[in-house]
């Protein structure tokens, strides 16, 4: 499989969700919102959180809640990776404040156009979405404070690559907490040759360990995983069971 053909096919996908055309999402139960709001109960939202910020922001894929892990402060500059419809954006902006900002960067056009709509209508002034992808940011060197991500960098054929744009782009002493998934032992090979797989967060999942190891090698220190949960048999193929796990990862520049 080319890296070209994997991102095109990922890129379609998340437009189609971003229109409405595909309203399926990666480990929801249930249909329709109801079915995406429970999913991201359980990946970390609470209640109070998904009432706080504009509905379409909310698409049913992630793989945890990093806003609630980040300690993100007033005043800092936050810039999402995959930002999606912009719900860890608009959680973010809601703690930086005024004196903040927060950056959504996404690689598809629709997404993008969704996110902008939702700030509008959510009346946030300190947001900003930008049309990019995550191993090639169009953002400044040094400029940002808190990088967050939720199961997007899985997505992406070159982890090496994005984890040294983020380190990049990240003040000196900046900090970031990623939401991803990862694997524990091999995944069948109808499953890695699975362009729909790689589009649900599971082809393109690293091992564990090889993972943490990619931060490293990108000039990050004190990599450690906070937070893991572990998929049960409802929640995945069974081809996958014991095989993937969703893990909360914080390292410092």
């Amino acid at each position: 499989m080319k890296e070209k053909e994997i991102k095109d096919f990922v890129k379609e996908r998340y437009s189609k969700i971003a229109t409405k055309e595909d309203s399926s999402c990666s480990c929801c139960s249930g249909n329709g919102m109801a079915g995406i709001i429970q999913q991201a109960k359980a990946v970390g939202y609470s209640e109070d959180e998904i009432k706080s910020i504009p509905a379409d922001a909310i698409f049913g894929l992630g793989c945890g809640n990093p806003t609630a892990l980040a300690e993100i402060k007033k005043g800092e500059t936050v810039l999402d990776l995959g930002s999606g419809g912009g719900i860890d954006v608009f959680l973010a902006a809601n703690k930086v404040g005024d004196q903040g900002k927060v950056i959504g960067v996404d690689m598809t056009d629709n997404m993008v156009e969704t996110a902008t709509k939702n700030a509008k209508a959510g009346g946030y002034g300190n947001v900003e979405f930008k049309l990019g992808e995550i191993e090639n940011l169009p953002i400044e060197d040094e400029s940002i404070d808190v990088i967050i991500s939720n199961c997007v960098i899985n997505l992406t054929p070159n982890k090496s690559v994005a984890f040294k744009e983020v380190f990049r782009v990240l003040n000196d002493g900046g900090r970031i907490l990623i939401s991803d998934i990862v694997t524990e032992g091999e995944l069948p090979d109808e499953i890695r040759k699975s362009f729909q797989a790689w589009s649900e967060c599971t082809a393109g999942a690293m091992e564990k360990e090889e993972y943490l190891e990619t931060i490293r090698k990108a000039g990050f220190k004190d990599v450690e995983i906070i937070e893991e949960h572990f998929f049960t048999e409802k929640d995945l193929d069974e081809r996958l069971v014991g095989k993937i796990t969703s893990v909360q990862v914080r390292a410092l520049k």
